[in-house]
């Protein structure tokens, strides 16, 4: 049985089991696994090739199951020269809102080149994932979970999706379970870490200008530039509830769209979990997304850890100097090298 199957059989047979006050409480993965589990059902993979995107690559499409009515397309890009038998190290890349799989092809083929296997979903109501342009469907589920509270679709039935994923890998004869990476850009970055922390098959970890504090956001003021993310699904669940964009209503928001995203899973206590597992953080001084004492908040948090675990050297915080919500080159070129660093020996 997987590892993370066999954590959630514990983490459901504990709420059973413990039902007197005197329980211990739950840390923070827990409580996140139990609030993204749902019945899964099987995978059905399906790969189609595709040309190549460039010499000495091979690429295909791939779509699997992760719960009712929930189907992943991705990208999957390797080299074409591997050995019968060989077992890559895989970086998933995760993009942006209002991304698509598509917009990590670069940095896909950057990876392959490296000799690594790059694999690129579609998050939630994105890219294949919608059927109405731009942002509408996405910010359209946003705004029902505000009122129903019956799904996730802003972050965390990402993540679901991403370690269903993982569970399609594992699968793999051309995949090592135990070299796998993670990285995401924005949307993604958030993503990244939140997975990470909840999985530990997540070898190797790179959140991008994702990392950061809600919290600090609401008691300093500073949640506008993030809130604007999701400007649409904020403003149909303001308006229906007739009621300001204020921080008590942002505070709301996130308890009924991202419960916990605050609390038990703000970036201090999520990012801390990923210790020892080598992690990246980069994010920029000016990203009004993620107000920099927020960032490094999380961060102290996350260097603790690491001393703790003996391996401070795991952890590292890039800060992009006089650069707002982006990755810059030379980051770009950073977290390539710190890849290759933690998944390519053997």
């Amino acid at each position: 049985m997987r590892i993370i199957l066999a954590f959630l059989a514990v983490v459901t047979l504990g709420s059973f089991v413990r039902a007197d006050d005197a329980a211990p409480p739950q840390s923070s993965r827990e409580k996140f696994l139990k609030l993204i589990d749902r019945p899964r059902v099987p995978l059905n993979p399906e790969e189609k090739e595709m040309p190549a995107p460039a010499p000495g690559m091979v690429e295909s499409h791939i779509a699997y199951s992760t719960e009712v009515n929930q189907r992943v397309p991705a990208l999957v890009i390797k080299p074409a020269d591997v050995k019968p038998g060989t077992r890559l190290p895989v970086v998933i890349l995760l993009h942006g809102t209002g991304g698509k799989k598509e917009n990590n092809l670069g940095l896909m083929k950057s990876l392959v080149a490296k000799g690594f296997m790059a694999v690129s979903p579609d998050g939630r109501y994105h890219g294949e994932r919608t059927t109405q342009s731009g942002t509408k469907e996405y910010y359209a589920e946003i705004a029902k979970a505000f009122k129903d509270g019956q799904s996730h679709p802003w972050l965390y039935d990402t993540v679901f999706d991403v370690m269903r994923l993982i569970d399609y890998l594992e699968t793999r004869p051309d995949v090592d379970p135990k070299r796998i990476g993670l990285m995401g850009f924005s949307k993604g970055g958030m993503e990244t870490y939140l997975c990470s922390a909840a999985d530990p098959r997540v070898a190797v970890s790179i959140p991008c200008i994702g990392v950061q504090t809600y919290r600090y956001g609401l008691e300093n003021n500073q949640w506008k530039g993030r809130i604007g993310t999701v400007q649409g699904a904020a403003d149909t669940a303001a308006k229906e509830a007739g009621v300001p964009i204020d921080s008590a209503f942002v505070k709301r928001f996130y308890d009924h769209v991202v419960p916990g995203i605050d609390t038990d899973f703000d970036g201090p206590a999520m990012l801390p979990l990923i210790a020892p597992r080598p992690l990246l953080v980069i994010n920029g001084d000016s990203d009004d997304k993620t107000p920099l004492p927020g960032v490094l908040m999380a961060a102290d948090a996350a260097r603790a850890a690491y001393e703790k675990a003996g391996v401070p050297d795991h952890f590292v915080l890039k800060v992009q100097e006089k650069t707002g919500h982006k990755v810059n080159p030379d980051s770009t070129q950073q977290a390539i090298a710190w890849f290759e660093k933690w998944l390519m020996p053997k």
